[in-house]
């Protein structure tokens, strides 16, 4: 009985831990439209694991997804388990992706190239870590399934959230910010992926 235990533990930790394989895609810009951006001015809010969380801005992407990182520890898991790194116009080419290297860690994600595709701010402003709040448990279901080298169409807002006890995580509101601080939050409302 044992040693099915320990294989059936192993599989379950492969599943967990590995993405699964990347989709292909014919070279060409495969998203070419700048993600919509509507500030908002309201005190509305929502309230999720004793969390709050204001809308910022709507925000509506075609894109790319490069890289999908999952999260399961720790507050900010809570509350978005999964990560994409984006990207849409040049950075959805795959003649342009197949040239830079990506990584996510820590929330965050880093690339490297030496052969310079296009220019650097056209790969800083055509891509981007975004942090996946899913409004319900469908939407959860969704993101957790989009692999590297799918296409999304997302709908939401772009968020800022606070505790209680004053920790808070906050979207970026501008695509051509780099570091920490640069990624964007979106409290997930629709997601079509293909």
């Amino acid at each position: 009985m044992r040693p099915f235990l320990f294989i059936g533990a192993v599989i379950l930790s492969l599943y967990w831990f590995l993405p699964g394989s990347e989709i292909t895609r014919v070279p060409g810009v495969l998203a070419p439209d700048e993600p919509v951006q509507r500030e908002l001015f309201t005190s509305s809010f929502h309230e999720q694991n004793g969390y709050r969380i204001a809308p910022l801005a709507t925000f509506d992407i075609r894109a790319r997804v490069i890289s999908a990182a999952r999260y399961r520890f720790g507050r900010a898991a809570d509350l978005a388990p999964v990560d994409f790194v984006l990207g849409w116009g040049a950075m959805s080419d795959s003649n342009v992706l197949k040239q830079i290297s990506f990584s996510q860690s820590g929330r965050a994600y880093t690339w490297w190239t030496k052969t310079w595709p296009v220019p650097r701010d056209k790969i800083e402003s055509h891509s981007a870590n975004m942090h996946m709040i899913p409004a319900n448990r469908e939407i959860e279901k969704q993101l957790k399934s989009v692999r590297s080298g799918n296409m999304v169409h997302l709908k939401g807002l772009l968020v800022e959230v606070t505790s209680k006890e004053g920790w808070r995580w906050k979207s970026s509101l501008t695509r051509t910010d780099t570091g920490g601080g640069a990624c964007e939050l979106i409290w997930v409302e629709s997601l079509f992926v293909w």
